[in-house]
């Protein structure tokens, strides 16, 4: 077998493990913040579970601001981390971060950035005093080692965190009942708790429940990246109609645990509050963004790695800093973004 060939297959199986879609995260979070809304009873459950959540960081602020923000009226960033603690793989507290994205949210135009980070970028990780996957630093320091390390990496404050686990998905799936999708071709895949093909779909639409979706998002067995990438983004709005559906305004307070059960974060429930603006609007709009780059080998220890594009990395911190409206230390640079 080639070496080409060998790398690809490897990479495959990288690929298979368990990885929560986390761009469909942050709409379930907004949808758990606005059911707050409807009454006093899912109010207080909200608030009671949510802050139940909380788990601070150490930092009063980023090193990257002047001062504390409020998300009522600045703009602000979430950093979300997704992991794998379930009790098949017995991490304990060395969790790697399988999926991670950074969230900029324009508090006056009600729009947010979503940029993908992919788990084997080769970056410096502060706390570690090294280069190495991305992937390590929560290993290595938890959250707060993760914050520092997308913050050197896009010289871009990380306002909050939430930290989640890939149960969540599952269990808002549970709580709606259920989405209607379109299988596309009949596949077998692993389940949640890693047994080979226990999920076996046949081809058409049809109702899947928690573990048959994640199994759904998961596979690119027979088609690519591309596709899989399609097949997500049906999940996700498959989701958010279901969740959003008068049918499913009695089941808000199954949303809140299932969320609120599967996260910490250093976000306090007033500060909650404040995105849910966000998601009562109407005109929310969120883009997404990925980092660009290509496969390499750490030179230390020959592993696979995803070396970033430097040039494409300068291109995404200048528009996620403008998207903060965050000020620049070099003027000649400010002008320059101002034209464009």
């Amino acid at each position: 077998m080639s070496t080409n060939r060998q790398r690809l297959r490897k990479r495959k199986k990288r690929i298979k493990r368990r990885r929560i879609m986390f761009f469909i995260i942050l709409p379930m979070m907004l949808l758990a913040f606005t059911a707050a809304g409807y009454g006093a009873f899912l109010y207080k459950k909200a608030e009671t579970i949510f802050s139940a959540s909380y788990q601070d960081d150490g930092r009063a602020k980023s090193d990257l601001r002047d001062g504390e923000v409020d998300p009522e009226i600045d703009n602000v960033s979430i950093l979300l981390i997704g992991v794998d603690d379930s009790d098949t793989r017995q991490f304990g507290g060395k969790t790697r971060s399988d999926a991670l994205m950074l969230a900029t949210l324009n508090e006056k135009k009600k729009t947010i950035k979503l940029l993908s980070i992919p788990r084997d970028s080769y970056v410096y990780v502060p706390e570690m005093g090294e280069k190495t996957k991305i992937t390590h630093a929560h290993a290595y320091g938890g959250p707060r080692a993760t914050i520092e390390t997308v913050e050197n990496l896009l010289d871009i404050p990380v306002d909050y965190y939430v930290r989640m686990n890939f149960n969540a998905f599952m269990d808002v799936v549970d709580a709606i009942g259920g989405i209607k999708v379109d299988v596309p071709y009949e596949l077998s895949e692993m389940d949640s708790k890693d047994r080979n093909e226990a999920i076996h779909l046949k081809p058409g639409v049809q109702k899947l429940d928690g573990e048959e979706a994640l199994a759904l998002a998961r596979t690119r067995k027979l088609d690519n990246d591309i596709e899989r990438g399609k097949r997500q983004q049906e999940i996700m709005k498959a989701v958010v109609k279901k969740a959003i559906s008068v049918n499913s305004i009695s089941k808000y307070d199954k949303i809140v645990e299932a969320i609120g059960s599967n996260m910490k974060t250093n976000m306090t429930f007033n500060e909650m509050k404040a995105f849910i603006s966000y998601g009562t609007t109407g005109k929310l709009k969120i883009q997404t963004l990925n980092l660009q780059g290509k496969d390499g080998r750490d030179p230390n220890s020959n592993a696979y790695i995803y070396e970033l594009d430097e040039t494409e990395l300068e291109v995404t911190e200048r528009q996620l800093k403008r998207h903060l409206e965050i000020s620049y230390a070099n003027r000649d640079e400010d002008q320059d973004l101002a034209s464009k």
